[in-house]
């Protein structure tokens, strides 16, 4: 019996991501002594023989292992009595789409574990890809900037930015919007058609810490939100610099009021019904009411919550086709960055456009759980499992039982006749 597999991703053909690189499977096999096996793939960012090299073995039968390790859900057939399975399972918000998955689960008699709910004793989530989301989604935003302006006949050093997924780390991403963009804004300016470019931000975890990081490569002053009325409108705002806003909590009653004064809004907060809206329908009516429209151009709504945060989020959009313009007129969407209204990137996938870098960083968070995972005994009692307490705390199922903390995920099951 091997002691831990490493599926191979499915999902899309965007998704190259592994939970563990070739190196932390080398830590696992040469000095822990684990036995592992990974799925041979065409697309996953560290090829076959890299795993081989670090002394796992590589073939397709996973049924033999102790654990199944992946980064997204497994097709319900996959779940069968024996491992352990871990992954983003999407089920511990009851998202319908997932339902009979947990029902295999349930009927299997699997034990289910969810990277999610991996917390430490404060609640901190401590394996997680937030980050490079915030990473990626921050190139993005600068590369549909760019193209906008450049459709709307703007010159403009954004132009230079590529998409995430053509750079091959997060360094190199960093590093080369450094040299080529920000360097250019310090040398040349920003067009007077888009001066002061002002990029706003919203959220404090790590989706928008990540994106602030990158944008930080480029020459920024940080203006409060208090500020932007006043100081906008002054002749000698520098064209050599980039003009950005960190919202504060506080700032998101009567969010309509900053929209004015932003070239971009990136947005990085969780929305559940009743929080307040950012932009609304109607704030987009007013903004684009004019033929010339105003001055924000791009809505990086980096959470995806449709019709949420950023209300005109219809729909979320593929790494593939990352972009569409929302018309207020009618409230449909376009892809791409013509059209009048602003452009909404709301990519859901958005880690995987830098699969080598978050792989890295995930499974470096993830290493030092695996060897509690790979010697937990499945026969014991969910209070008896000799599971790390931060792993305690992810088992969503047990035996085909719903943990405690996950019982309200029952009527969620029931209710979709699963």
């Amino acid at each position: 019996m091997a002691d831990l597999g490493i599926r191979r991703e499915d999902k899309n053909e965007w998704e190259r991501r592994v939970p563990l690189t070739p190196k932390h499977v080398e830590i696992l096999v040469r000095e822990q002594g684990h036995r592992v096996i990974v799925q041979p793939s065409d697309i996953r960012i560290f090829p076959d023989d890299d795993f081989r090299h670090a002394g796992a073995r590589v073939e397709d039968d996973l049924s033999a292992c102790r654990a199944i390790v992946g980064v997204k859900e497994m097709p319900a057939e996959m779940l069968v009595p024996g491992p352990s399975y871990l992954a983003f399972f999407h089920v511990i918000k009851g998202q319908a789409y997932n339902m009979p998955l947990l029902r295999q689960a349930l009927d299997q008699g699997v034990t289910l574990l969810d990277y999610e709910p991996i917390v430490d004793s404060s609640g901190q989530r401590l394996v997680f890809f937030g980050r490079h989301a915030g990473y990626a989604g921050m190139i993005d935003g600068l590369w549909a900037l760019g193209q906008r302006l450049a459709q709307e006949g703007v010159a403009s050093p954004l132009q230079k930015v590529r998409r995430a997924f053509a750079y091959d780390t997060v360094e190199d991403a960093r590093a080369t919007i450094a040299q080529e963009v920000g360097r250019e804004i310090r040398e040349h300016g920003i067009d007077a058609a888009s001066h002061p470019l002002v990029i706003g931000f919203t959220g404090s975890g790590n989706v928008s810490q990540g994106a602030q990081e990158v944008l930080d490569e480029l020459p920024v002053v940080e203006i409060a939100p208090e500020d932007l009325a006043t100081l906008l409108g002054k002749e000698e705002l520098s064209r050599h610099s980039v003009y950005k806003v960190a919202f504060r909590r506080q700032d998101r009653a009567d969010f309509a009021r900053f929209l004015p004064y932003l070239t971009m809004l990136v947005n990085g907060i969780y929305w559940e019904e009743g929080h307040p809206r950012l932009v609304t329908r109607a704030d987009a009516e007013r903004l684009w009411a004019t033929p010339e429209g105003p001055k924000l151009k791009v809505l990086a709504d980096l959470s995806c919550d449709i019709a949420g945060s950023i209300e005109v989020t219809v729909r979320t959009s593929t790494n593939g086709d990352p972009v569409y313009v929302y018309s207020p007129a009618t409230g449909r969407e376009t892809s791409g960055v013509a059209g009048h209204g602003p452009v909404v990137l709301a990519v859901d996938n958005l880690p995987a456009e830098l699969p080598r870098s978050a792989s890295r960083w995930f499974g470096d968070s993830l290493l030092p759980l695996m060897p509690s995972l790979i010697a937990a005994d499945l026969s014991r009692p969910i209070d008896q499992l000799t599971l790390l307490p931060e792993l305690q705390r992810a088992v969503i199922t047990h035996q085909g039982r719903l943990t405690p903390a996950f019982q309200y995920l029952d009527e969620f099951v029931s209710a979709q006749g699963v």
